[in-house]
């Protein structure tokens, strides 16, 4: 379980550091986007990679 608070509290503190703005926001994004992933333990369908089929 200590594995997935520290995903949700890195979630969180990326999340707090978002400004709003799409294009300074994308790489933000993009980590909070493989850590969700990494939390819920899902990957794009057909994928051996973590995240090739979605293009992140």
């Amino acid at each position: 379980m200590e594995t997935l608070l520290s995903l949700e509290e890195q979630i969180a503190e990326l999340t707090a550091q978002l400004t709003g703005d799409m294009f300074s926001d994308m790489d933000i994004k993009d980590k909070i986007h493989n850590l969700d992933m990494q939390l819920k333990g899902v990957k794009p369908t057909d994928s051996h990679f973590d995240c090739v089929g979605c293009g992140s």
